[in-house]
């Protein structure tokens, strides 16, 4: 315990998601336009973070994570195709690109970095999508205001705030939730990318479980080049479907899959690309409404709708508070006996320190027979300890150990 007179509240759930009648899970991919949108800011942030801390050993400020993906137009065929127009990527925010040390002003070269990390992110992600030949990259990323500078900068053991935002997390996924993730990241790890380099990244995953069914629909991009025909592509579709069959029976539900339900083979429509990515064709991405930190989007849950990606991981409470929640949700869950399910929620104030927040909130779900005197003041010593240790997440985002999207 630090001392600290923390604003910390414990409260008990009355349901949990699992004993909901319904409950509906999406998991957009990493070739998703909204997936590579998100990829792009966050890219910017780390390499920035990573230039200002061997040139400077500090991480300036900046906040990039204002992306927007225009689709490009292609010709997609079985056997080959063609991108007719790049896909348009745009990263606005800012960043500090002067620092003065000694009288001497540094500059520093924010657009070239950001163009390379951008580049980087796209050859490390997507197999087929070129960024120099099928995309034209485009950052507006300007001097960040003197306010948000000044807040940034304050000569304080702990970082201060730069926004009043709020951060959710919680734990642990459910089923639905665990197998709709589950399905897109099997599917475009590279094991099986190598099994079936047909497969492209747009894979996208949506569940819905009603009492004990789930039904689950997956729009999996598939790449012309890697297929010579029809024959072929069904081939591999029911290679596909009988892996995410193999992987659904692991669950405790009646499962029904429908796979690539946009075709219509009596017409010769498939889903085919060149690149990989629905974005070659016209499917357009916006920064932040792509998966949430925890890699899934869930309706029926407790979230933020921040956008996570690109902002810096110092003190915009936006990234760190969303990250911190989810940590704290898990540690609450595997550290206090009775607790089924954990939601944290924090909200902070700008220019307050980042371990002091307007409030760190738990609301638990209860095993049969617990009650919330039991574990309340368990739960708080956790909040408070995750509170104290919140810079330790800087680290731990830069080393990209945790899932922002």
């Amino acid at each position: 315990m630090t001392g600290l007179a923390r604003a910390l509240h414990v409260e008990k759930l009355s349901d949990n998601v699992s004993d909901l009648e319904v409950e509906i899970v999406e998991r957009k991919g990493i070739g998703h336009p909204d997936s590579i949108i998100d990829g792009a800011c966050e890219a910017v942030s780390i390499a920035l973070s990573k230039y200002y801390l061997d040139e400077f050993d500090v991480i300036f400020h900046h906040n990039v994570d204002k992306g927007l993906l225009v689709g490009g137009r292609s010709e997609a065929a079985f056997g080959g195709g063609r991108v007719l127009d790049p896909i348009y990527i745009l990263v606005a925010g800012r960043a500090t690109d002067k620092i003065t040390i000694g009288g001497k002003v540094h500059k520093v070269p924010v657009e070239a970095i950001s163009k390379g990390a951008i580049e980087d992110y796209i050859r490390s992600t997507m197999r087929f999508l070129d960024p120099k030949k099928h995309v034209r990259l485009e950052t507006m990323i300007r001097e960040g205001s003197p306010d948000l500078i000044s807040v940034f900068l304050r000569k304080k053991a702990m970082p201060v705030a730069n926004d009043t935002s709020v951060g959710v997390g919680f734990a642990p996924l459910s089923g639905t939730e665990q197998a709709v993730l589950g399905i897109e990241r099997m599917l475009n790890s590279p094991k099986y990318k190598k099994k079936y380099p047909e497969v492209g990244e747009d894979v996208k995953v949506m569940g819905m479980r009603v009492k004990g069914k789930l039904n689950i629909t997956v729009a999996a991009a598939m790449v012309g080049k890697m297929i010579p025909d029809a024959s072929h592509y069904n081939s591999v579709m029911g290679d596909v479907r009988n892996s995410v069959e193999d992987l659904l029976a692991k669950t405790p539900y009646e499962t029904a899959l429908r796979l690539n339900s946009g075709d219509d083979r009596r017409r010769g429509s498939y889903y085919l690309t060149v690149t990989g990515t629905s974005a070659e064709q016209g499917d357009d991405g916006n920064t932040g409404r792509g998966n949430r930190v925890n890699g899934v989007i869930s309706p029926m849950r407790q979230y933020s709708m921040e956008a996570t990606a690109g902002k810096n991981p110092v003190n915009h409470t936006g990234k760190l508070f969303n990250a911190l929640a989810i940590i704290t949700a898990e540690r609450i869950v595997n550290e206090v006996k009775g607790v089924r399910e954990a939601y944290v929620r924090i909200l902070s104030r700008i220019g307050s320190p980042i371990d002091e927040p307007q409030i760190a909130s738990a609301a638990v779900s209860l095993e049969k027979g617990r009650t919330l005197s039991q574990v309340d003041s368990e739960v708080r010593s956790i909040l408070d300890e995750s509170l104290g240790d919140i810079r330790d997440v800087t680290k731990l985002i830069l080393e990209q150990k945790i899932v922002l999207f």
